[in-house]
């Protein structure tokens, strides 16, 4: 299933999740025009690796991405839904919000993998956290999703706390599976990683107040 849009609307501009998306873009396209060695230098400075972590490396990681496909596959779930979590926080809340949510994602990393040499980078974590926050606020809106039926790919709008719940199992079984496989020489994706950042930004979201007009909830329609 690839999720297209969601029919929650928005009340502001997201102009965060626009700056994060270029910040992004911009930085691994700098990663792009690195020789090899350079590029695995950069990444092993600025990713997260567990068996030396450099608490800076928190922040850093979030903003790289090991090729085009993981950068387009976050940045487009970022424009997803990101623009109504900003909608709900605020501008500045919700830019501490994703920083907070990234940081503990790759705590959780780091909890699961703590010898790993292996660097850890990417948006994932944060942006799961995005998707943990839209859960809860906005579990009646619905994703425009792409999926393959008989072959032949159709759009259909699915419930937001089903295609979330579902990814959401999705990470929880794919890092029990991956348990049975040492970090130590093996990269590959950080499930639990993606799993805290979404308890988190269901955490965090809570926590923290919204905007006036969320008081009241703006989701009710199905």
């Amino acid at each position: 299933m690839i999720p297209l849009r969601d029919t929650q609307p928005s009340f502001s501009p997201p102009v965060v999740t626009i700056a994060l998306i270029v910040v992004n873009v911009v930085i691994f396209l700098f990663q792009a025009s690195l020789d090899r060695y350079s590029l695995n230098h950069f990444i092993y400075t600025y990713g997260v690796v567990p068996d030396r972590l450099v608490p800076s490396t928190l922040v850093t990681s979030m903003f790289l991405h090991g090729g085009w496909l993981h950068l387009i596959g976050n940045m487009w779930f970022l424009w997803i839904y990101g623009d109504n979590v900003e909608d709900v926080l605020g501008h500045g809340k919700y830019f501490l919000f994703y920083l907070l949510t990234g940081v503990a994602a790759a705590l959780v990393h780091v909890a699961f993998n703590p010898y790993s040499r292996i660097p850890t980078i990417g948006a994932s974590g944060a942006i799961a956290g995005v998707m943990g926050a839209y859960l809860i606020k906005f579990p009646h809106s619905r994703i425009l999703t792409l999926v393959p039926i008989f072959f032949v790919f159709t759009t259909i709008e699915v419930p937001a706390v089903l295609i979330l719940a579902y990814w959401f199992v999705i990470q929880i079984v794919s890092g029990v599976g991956n348990l049975a496989y040492s970090n130590l020489s093996q990269g590959g994706v950080a499930w639990f990683a993606h799993a805290g950042g979404f308890l988190a930004g269901m955490l965090l979201i809570a926590l923290l107040r919204t905007r006036p007009r969320y008081h009241r909830r703006h989701d009710l329609h199905w």
